[in-house]
């Protein structure tokens, strides 16, 4: 450990190639965010009339791999795409081929995306291809009318081509499903058998109180404790050390045999273990998905050609890393705790 980090806790962030917060962390997983844009509008993350940011301000696809690369330069072993829907943006393929160079180097372990899955049956077998062995797939619902009411626009039958179009070239899925009071509650284990019948792990997030959207949090609000103990019932569920990198807690399901993830950022906070950060498509860096502070790494990138100036912005802002989220549900005000959009945070 480096001497300066135990006298003061926000010294840079960075020693060697390792980035390490103020709480002794190692940061060696990115999410970027290629765009805020997405073909579906979720009632639990978008508004349905939303107004996405000017094209001009995002990043380029070859500024996106400028900056990924340094992450990964100083580090960052997992990469994940996010959005919006990574791949709506146009020539995304271009940018994934070209950060696949860093799993052929041994530098990157893990290059992925989440995505809705509605352009999956397209982009698998080139995904494949440049690495990518592992994706998650936002599914919600398997019941076609109340997939189309909770995306507004998203087709189940897309979604599902996906899915078996991605398995059928060897990537393996994993599917995440926001837990809805009122909405899928009922349908939660029936999903569970489903993905574990495929072979795909199934992992239930809580809804996260960010941005402003047409429905009220907290009618949608369903504790995953609640949900675990209900399924406790009926399954006999044991918790296994299995990691994805990511915050969920999984557990094995004795009776289908599959992985059950929970992710769990109300009822209980993973910060403990936090080793990600976030980027978003206009390169703004954020060191916590539940906290306002962030970094401008956009300026110092197109600052200059050579990237001093960018891993100096990258060092100092991991070195104001937060020990945990502020998120709550608020009954009171019913405002989000965070003002921004999940599709503008990515992921």
């Amino acid at each position: 450990m480096d001497i300066t980090r135990l006298l003061d806790p926000v010294a840079p962030a960075s020693f060697g190639s390792e980035m390490i917060d103020p709480f002794g962390r190692s940061i060696t997983y990115l999410r970027v965010s290629v765009t805020d844009r997405c073909d579906f509008r979720c009632v639990y993350c978008m508004a349905e009339d939303m107004t996405f940011l000017p094209k001009r301000d995002l990043l380029s696809l070859e500024e996106l791999d400028r900056l990924a690369s340094c992450f990964v330069e100083k580090g960052v072993k997992r990469l994940r795409l996010t959005g919006g829907e990574p791949l709506v943006r146009k020539n995304i393929m271009h940018l994934i081929r070209s950060l696949s160079r860093h799993l052929e180097s041994g530098a990157l372990e893990e290059l992925t995306l989440t995505t809705n899955g509605s352009q999956l049956a397209r982009f698998a077998p080139e995904l494949a291809d440049c690495g990518v062995r592992r994706l998650n797939v936002s599914l919600d619902t398997l019941d076609p009318d109340k997939f189309r009411q909770i995306t507004r626009w998203g087709e189940l039958d897309k979604v599902m081509a996906g899915i078996r179009a991605a398995q059928a070239v060897g990537i393996r899925v994993k599917l995440n499903a926001v837990a809805l009071k009122g909405f899928n509650e009922g349908e939660i284990p029936s999903m569970i058998e489903w993905a574990h019948g495929e072979g795909i792990d199934f992992t239930l997030i809580e809804t996260m109180p960010l941005g402003e959207i047409d429905e009220d949090r907290t009618d949608q609000y369903l504790p995953l404790s609640k949900v675990r103990a209900d399924l406790a019932d009926r399954w006999t569920l044991r918790d296994i050390p299995y990691r994805t990198g990511g915050p969920a807690r999984y557990v094995e399901v004795a009776e289908t045999g599959g992985r059950l993830g929970f992710i769990t950022p109300m009822t209980h906070n993973f910060c403990e273990s936090c080793n990600r950060v976030r980027i978003t498509c206009t390169g703004t860096l954020f060191m916590c998905l539940g906290q306002e502070d962030a970094a401008d790494l956009r300026a110092p990138l197109r600052a200059s050609e050579g990237n001093e100036l960018l891993s100096n912005a990258i060092d100092e802002a991991i070195g104001r890393k937060p020990k945990g989220h502020d998120f709550v549900i608020d009954r009171t005000t019913r405002k989000p705790s965070v003002s921004r959009h999940m599709s503008v945070t990515g992921g």
